[in-house]
């Protein structure tokens, strides 16, 4: 698995490494039931700590991306639909709220952003 981590990014490594991986599932290039990588290899791979690969792999577990069994490694979750569904939508939401923002910081009204908004929506 190819990650790439900048390491002057203000953005935490652990967070770079869950933020990849996780695109990774929901574009399909990691496949339900795969294997991770394990922690210790992930870590040399990348040069980072094992700590800060565990850290990424606890915080995909606890969101539902990934299932870890002891002893045997990390794997991909069975994750319905609807898991991956709402992390779509959250990351277009997101969007839009920066669309809109960059709209108001240069001058535009909320009926402006509303207008352009049904224009694209047409296309």
């Amino acid at each position: 698995m190819k990650l790439i981590i900048n390491h002057s990014s203000m953005q935490p490594i652990y967070e770079q490494i869950s933020g990849r991986i996780k695109e990774l599932i929901l574009h399909g290039e990691l496949k339900e039931e795969e294997m991770l990588p394990s922690v210790r290899s992930l870590a040399k791979e990348l040069r980072v700590s094992a700590l800060t690969v565990k850290k990424s792999y606890d915080t995909l577990e606890q969101e539902g991306f990934i299932v870890t069994v002891h002893g045997k490694g990390s794997f991909v979750a069975c994750a319905g639909q609807e898991v991956l569904l709402e992390e779509k939508r959250r990351e277009v939401e997101t969007d839009l709220e920066l669309a809109i923002r960059k709209g108001r910081s240069c001058g535009m009204s909320n009926q402006e952003i509303a207008d352009l908004f049904h224009i694209i929506l047409e296309e």
